[in-house]
């Protein structure tokens, strides 16, 4: 996903002192409820990461095409499983929510459902997948601020495909330390070079050119 460049990212009041605290006032209450009421055009997405709101559109063929190799590959490898691969799906944190290119999760969500219907729950995700997007905004959100998130939620495997880092690399980043929002663990291979997940439900799942093609400008 690319940020769009003329969308001021939505936040809270600036509150500089405590009396200036209105009573009762909980920033993310206010962006959970502005996000929930936001209704956008199609073909753009709404985040929240880090105390923002953040708009973006549908990503570029590129992209996309990684992403969805990913995914219907992942559909096979699971298919025997009790855990699916989706897309286009909100992932819900402590108000939080995100839109991964891709993740893994139970076949039957309906107890990891939020109980307002709106997507489901961390908790239940096994692995996310994100295809960094171009831009100064898109590598720092998927490289960084979603990193952080993602390690904070807990999920256990974050996958980063990056067009953008070198002649592209794949990143598997494992044991998650939620208070610090860091993974302990990375495991970094360039395009080329086959990477198999770690552990959970998609454990020996292999990456490689057929997903994310040839070297970038080699």
């Amino acid at each position: 996903m690319t940020a769009l460049a003329q969308e001021a990212p939505v936040t809270t009041p600036e509150i500089t002192t405590p009396e200036a605290t209105p009573p009762g006032f909980d920033p993310d209450e206010v962006l959970w409820q502005a996000w929930k009421a936001m209704e956008l055009p199609e073909g753009l997405r709404a985040e929240i990461i880090e105390g923002f709101i953040e708009v973006s559109p549908t990503g570029r063929f590129a992209h996309g095409q990684i992403a969805n190799r990913l995914r219907d590959k992942l559909v096979v490898f699971l298919a025997d499983s009790d855990y699916v691969a989706r897309q286009d799906m909100n992932v819900v944190h402590d108000r939080k929510v995100w839109i991964p290119d891709c993740f893994v999760a139970p076949e039957d969500p309906e107890e990891h459902i939020t109980d307002d219907g709106i997507g489901i729950k961390a908790s239940a995700v096994q692995l996310i997948v994100e295809v960094v997007s171009p831009g100064h905004d898109g590598l720092e959100r998927d490289r960084e601020r979603k990193r952080r998130a993602y390690a904070r939620a807990g999920i256990p495997v974050y996958v980063l495909i990056d067009d953008y880092d070198d002649h592209g690399t794949v990143s598997v980043l494992t044991s998650p330390r939620p208070d610090d929002g860091i993974y302990t663990n990375a495991h970094h291979v360039g395009y080329g070079t086959e990477v198999s997940i770690p552990e959970g439900p998609a454990k020996g799942f292999t990456i490689g050119e057929a997903i994310t093609g040839p070297p970038r400008n080699a």
